[in-house]
């Protein structure tokens, strides 16, 4: 086959790119590139038929995601009317309420009203019924006095005349005790306000509305496991023996950043990223020279790649990871979390992230920030060393002297805790195999896959002082080794003998 662009024959092969390339190629687009590898060795080490099995599989498990995705939006957009039209029922119910108290609220204060007023108008009537008596006598007594007067006998006049006197007087003390008479007094009827009325009624003016219809957004566990990735289908290794494995430092380069370090990769073209621990963000060049602090504001703590050109890293203080462009040089995407985070780690298109609060907990999200598991673990130390890889999370506990492993359900699938002293920095190797800073004993531990052996690969006695972290180069065997003042990087080449 020949390159498209430059018509020669595609005989390498670019890991960091995922391509096939011609000596052009490499020399004009890939010459920072690290890893190139024969494409005849490449194609010869793949398993066709695993590849196309593969492929299927993971266009079957994502067929199968997106019918679960389509099952359970339907099922949500169901629930979602279900809720819609209970929201108009339960505004019609409310306003029923309301409206059911006002009634009866008003048919008590109407019945008051009618009591109270039948009461005084009773009150008014019989003191109407006696006024009325009282002007019926005085008539009488008008009646009575002129048949008195007409009478010829000055006796009988005196004493009839006299009589009746006696009877005006009488009315006319009931005339004068009238002024104090409650029920000469005019009657009227009114309503008093109930003060809480007024603050109602003024809180009902400033009322916009009576409730508020909100969305709410629930996470849904729904994971898919496939295997594309930023790999070639090539299949895994074997388990290695790790008893035959050696490890020897090849150069030291001092590097003299002089300043605690938390984390330390190796990027996919070959450069190396130090993190100075709660501070700057260090880009170095293959070859261990400083190049660039990177712009990123904040105090960081842990560092991984998440393609070519992007990286993330944790900002504890600010409870955020933040996505940075390496070729634009800014901050794409802040993720903003509910805890402290430190440890860091990306794999299958997700994010493991180490969270301290009372409980120790790794989380793995998307790159929108999403949750997609979160897992329980022990630990005695904050989450500042993790990796992330086939579904599984290692991290190591340098105050426990432990190291552990657990899947993506949050079951322990074992943990280690043999000869270890304060072991931080850690990585994996292409069999799987747990590469271990072991701080305090100045030392590099391999533990298996399984979690069953270790061998202690490099020690004082070889020139290591302070290990504090460890990183492979892109699909090599050979890597760096950190101290924890970051003075020197030890360029390690490992090797299954």
């Amino acid at each position: 086959m020949e390159c498209d662009k430059h018509g020669q024959q595609l005989i390498l092969y670019c890991p960091s790119h995922l391509m096939p390339c011609c000596d052009e190629c490499i020399s004009t687009s890939h010459s920072k590139c690290t890893g190139i590898k024969s494409l005849a060795g490449v194609v010869e080490k793949t398993k066709i038929d695993k590849s196309k099995e593969n492929v299927e599989t993971d266009i079957n498990s994502i067929l199968s995601f997106l019918e679960k995705l389509i099952n359970h939006k339907s099922k949500n957009i169901k629930t979602g009317e279900n809720n819609y039209k209970g929201i108009h029922k339960s505004i019609k119910v409310m306003r029923q309420e309301i409206n059911k108290h006002l009634d009866h609220l008003e048919e008590k204060l109407c019945q008051e009203a009618d009591t109270i007023w039948n009461q005084e108008k009773s009150k008014a009537n019989d003191f109407l019924d006696e006024i009325e008596g009282k002007k019926t006598n005085l008539k009488e007594m008008k009646k009575q006095l002129l048949t008195v007067t007409s009478q010829t006998s000055k006796l009988q006049t005196f004493l009839g005349v006299h009589k009746i006197e006696q009877q005006v007087h009488q009315c006319q003390r009931y005339v004068e005790d009238l002024d104090d008479d409650e029920r000469i007094k005019e009657v009227d009827i009114k309503m008093k306000q109930n003060d809480e009325i007024e603050k109602i009624l003024s809180k009902l003016e400033s009322l916009e509305s009576l409730g508020e219809v909100i969305v709410i957004k629930t996470e849904v566990a729904m994971n898919i496991e496939i295997s594309v990735g930023t790999e070639p289908q090539v299949p895994l290794q074997e388990q290695s023996n790790i008893n035959n494995m050696t490890m020897n430092i090849e150069t030291k380069i001092e590097i003299n950043i002089e300043k605690l370090i938390s984390d330390m990769i190796c990027l996919m073209d070959g450069r190396v990223i130090v993190v100075e621990q709660d501070g700057k963000v260090n880009l170095l060049t293959s070859d261990g020279k400083l190049q660039k602090q990177l712009p990123i504001p904040g105090r960081a703590w842990s560092v991984t790649q998440i393609n070519q050109n992007t990286i993330a890293i944790t900002y504890p203080v600010e409870k955020a990871i933040k996505i940075f462009n390496m070729e634009n040089e800014t901050v794409t995407k802040v993720i903003t979390l509910d805890k402290e985070c430190r440890g860091l780690s990306f794999s299958n298109n997700s994010l493991a992230v180490g969270l301290i609060d009372d409980d120790k907990e790794i989380r793995i999200i998307d790159l929108e920030g999403n949750t997609l598991k979160s897992i329980q673990v022990e630990s005695k130390s904050e989450l500042s060393h993790l990796v992330y890889c086939n579904d599984r999370v290692i991290y190591s506990d340098w105050n426990g002297n432990a190291v552990y492993c657990y899947d993506g359900s949050g079951k322990q699938i074992w943990q280690y805790t043999q000869d270890l002293s304060g072991p931080k920095g850690l990585c994996i190797d292409t069999y799987g195999n747990i590469i271990v800073a072991d701080y305090y004993s100045d030392r590099i531990i391999v533990i298996s896959k399984d979690g069953q052996n270790s061998k202690v690969l490099i020690s004082e006695e070889d020139g290591l002082e302070d290990p504090k972290c460890i990183c492979f180069k892109h699909n090599e065997s050979s890597g760096f080794i950190c101290d924890y003042s970051a003075t020197k990087l030890a360029k390690f080449n490992l090797s299954n003998g």
